[in-house]
């Protein structure tokens, strides 16, 4: 299980960090004419660049903790934070045409954070 979580974390960390790259890296109307970001148009480059640096956070966080051994229980508390962000994501996507697919997407975050989550807080907890 311990090596399941490790994947786990893993796998959401290099979304976590891919999607917060690209928010900080691409400008607000190239990042809005992409399939999924017709949010953009009515968010603020501050706000976009905020979510970014929270995503980059999120990846640290669901690694960095355990790999150093100090305060791993961040890793756990780091994947129910990211349950609460991909829900607000999946309520994002749903207001536009053809969201679903990104809410699906952001439903599977939820499900792989929630693993990591209970898994770490339950079953494998850090010693």
């Amino acid at each position: 299980m311990h090596i399941a979580l490790w994947i786990a974390a893993g796998l959401l960390a290099a979304a976590a960090l891919a999607s917060g790259v690209v928010k900080l890296a691409l400008p607000k109307e190239k990042l809005g004419g992409r399939a999924g970001g017709e949010w953009v148009g009515e968010s603020s480059d501050t706000f976009v660049k905020t979510l970014g640096v929270v995503e980059i956070l999120a990846a640290a966080g669901l690694i960095l903790p355990a790999a150093f051994d100090i305060v791993p229980v961040l890793v756990p508390v780091t994947a129910v934070g990211w349950i609460l962000l991909m829900i607000g994501a999946m309520i994002t996507h749903l207001r536009y045409a053809g969201g679903y697919k990104f809410a699906v997407a952001n439903a599977g975050y939820i499900l792989l954070a929630g693993f990591i989550a209970w898994g770490r807080f339950v079953l494998e907890p850090f010693a």
